[in-house]
C-alpha cells in the first residue's frame, strides 16, 4: 500500500506532530508512506526538526504555504508531479490549504492516469467562522463543499462536535463520507509528570503557594490571547488576601508576540504574566502548571488541552470545537460558564465570565484534583497514539478493498 500524505506547513502545533507520527508509524514492510509539506511563513516557527527527529524526510514544496497566493498554481503542479511519481493507492490531505491543492491535484491525476486512487481529507479545525470576513468565508465553504462532492472519498473529523459543525451546520459532504477519529498523543512522555513538577517552577521563581495558569499555543489572532491578558488584569485589579496567588504563563510564539508583550507591559502585568516562547520540553512545562487555559475563538480538538489532561492538570476553556467533547458531561451551570466533569468551559469570550470561572477553579483545590483525575483517565483511555495508528490503518485497508 502506497500512501502520500500532504500538509500545508510543518509549523508548531498538533497537525505537524500528527502527520509526522502517522508517516513514521505507517511506514512498514507492507506500507510505504511519503509526506509532502509546504513552507512555514515568516513569524511562525518551523517544526521540520520534529520530522527529522522521527526519521521522516518530507518532500518540501517551497511555493505551498497557508495563505492564498499566485504561487498556488506552481504548488498544484509540483504536488501533481510528486503524486504522479509516487503512484499512490491513497492520498491523505491535512488542513485546509493542503486539502484544496492536494485534492485538486488528485482529481487531475485520476483523470489522466485512470488510476483508482482513494482520497481522504482530515479536518484538524476549520476556517468557517472567526478567521475571515463573510464573503471570503462563503468562498472557502463553497470550495470545501465542491471538493467533498467531487474529489473526496472519506472525510475525517477529530471529534463528534467537529463532525456536527462541519457536516450538519455547514453542510459539507454526505454522512457516509465521514469518519470520526480522535487525535493521538505520546502518553509515555508524560508518565513522570509529578516528579518534574518543580523544574519549571524553580526556573521562573514560582513560590509553592502560587497557582500557575498556562496557555500553550500559537500567538495568532484566532487564539484570542488578549482575553487572557484582560483576565490577568482583572485579577491584578481585584485581588485581595482572599484571592489565590496566580501567575499566568504563555507558552508559544507567533506573529502577535511583540504586540501581546507590549499590551501586557501597558497593563502593568510584567509580574503577573510571563511569556516563555516556544519550548520543546512539554513534559517539563506542563508538569509545572496547575491549570491549562484556552481562550480560542475557533478550534478543532486542542492538543494543549489533551496534553494538559494527560499531565493531570485542571482545564478551563472557551466552548469551541472539540472542547465540548473533551470536557464531558455538564455537572452544574453558572452565569456565563459550565462546570463539566473534566473541566470548566465558558459560554462566551467575555472577560468577566472567564475570570469568575477561573477564580472558582483556582480557589478550589478539591475540584481541580477531581477534574484532573477524570481528565487523565479519559485521555489515557481515548487518546493514545497507538490507537490513532490502528484506526487510520484500518480505514486505509477498508478503502483499499472498495472498488
Amino acid at each position: 500500500m502506497k500512501i502520500v500524505r500532504i500538509i500545508a506547513r510543518l509549523n508548531v502545533g498538533g497537525p505537524a506532530r500528527h502527520v509526522v507520527w502517522l508517516t513514521k508509524e505507517l511506514n512498514t514492510a507492507d506500507v510505504q508512506s511519503v509526506l509532502i509539506a509546504g513552507t512555514v511563513p515568516e513569524g511562525e516557527e518551523d517544526m521540520d526538526w520534529f520530522a527529522y527527529e522521527n526519521g521522516v524526510k518530507p518532500i518540501f514544496i517551497e511555493e505551498m504555504s497557508r495563505e492564498l497566493s499566485p504561487k498556488d498554481i506552481v504548488s498544484l503542479w509540483k504536488v501533481y508531479r510528486e503524486i504522479k511519481k509516487a503512484k499512490p493507492d491513497i492520498i491523505h490531505t491535512h488542513t485546509a490549504k493542503a486539502g484544496t491543492i492536494g485534492r485538486i491535484a488528485v482529481f487531475f491525476y485520476r483523470l489522466f492516469s485512470r488510476k483508482k486512487v482513494k482520497i481522504i481529507h482530515t479536518f484538524h479545525g476549520h476556517i468557517f467562522h472567526s478567521y475571515y470576513g463573510n464573503l471570503k468565508t462563503k468562498i472557502f465553504l463553497f470550495i470545501e463543499k465542491t471538493l467533498a462532492r467531487f474529489a473526496t472519498d472519506k472525510i475525517i473529523t477529530i471529534s463528534q462536535r467537529q463532525f456536527e459543525e462541519i457536516h450538519e451546520e455547514f453542510g459539507i459532504g454526505k454522512r457516509e463520507q465521514f469518519e470520526i477519529i480522535p487525535l493521538g498523543i505520546d502518553l509515555d512522555k508524560f508518565a513522570e509528570a509529578a516528579a518534574k513538577r518543580n523544574i519549571l517552577r524553580e526556573e521562573i521563581g514560582a513560590k509553592d503557594d502560587e497557582i500557575l495558569i498556562g496557555f500553550v499555543g500559537r500567538l495568532t489572532e484566532i487564539k484570542n490571547v488578549p482575553l487572557l491578558l484582560k483576565v490577568a488584569e482583572m485579577y491584578q485589579t481585584k485581588r485581595d488576601r482572599s484571592f489565590p496567588k496566580l501567575k499566568f504563563l504563555i507558552v508559544g510564539d507567533g506573529n502577535l508576540r511583540e504586540e501581546l508583550e507590549a499590551e501586557a507591559a501597558k497593563l502593568k502585568l510584567t509580574d503577573t504574566v510571563k511569556f516563555l516562547g516556544n519550548r520543546n520540553d512539554a513534559d517539563v512545562f506542563y508538569a509545572g502548571l496547575d491549570i491549562v487555559a484556552l481562550v480560542s475563538l475557533n478550534e478543532g480538538t486542542p492538543l494543549s488541552l489533551i496534553e494538559g489532561m494527560a499531565n493531570g492538570k485542571a482545564i478551563i476553556s472557551t466552548s469551541v470545537g472539540g472542547v465540548i467533547d473533551l470536557l464531558g458531561e455538564i455537572k452544574a451551570e453558572k452565569e456565563g460558564y459550565k462546570i463539566c466533569e473534566r473541566g470548566i468551559r465558558t459560554e462566551s469570550n467575555e472577560t468577566e465570565s472567564f475570570f469568575q470561572a477561573l477564580m472558582l477553579l483556582a480557589g478550589n483545590k478539591d475540584l481541580r484534583a477531581e477534574m484532573s483525575a477524570k481528565g487523565t483517565d479519559f485521555v489515557r483511555k481515548n487518546y493514545a497514539k497507538e490507537r490513532l495508528f490502528k484506526d487510520i490503518r484500518q480505514l486505509y485497508e477498508k478503502l483499499q478493498n472498495i472498488e
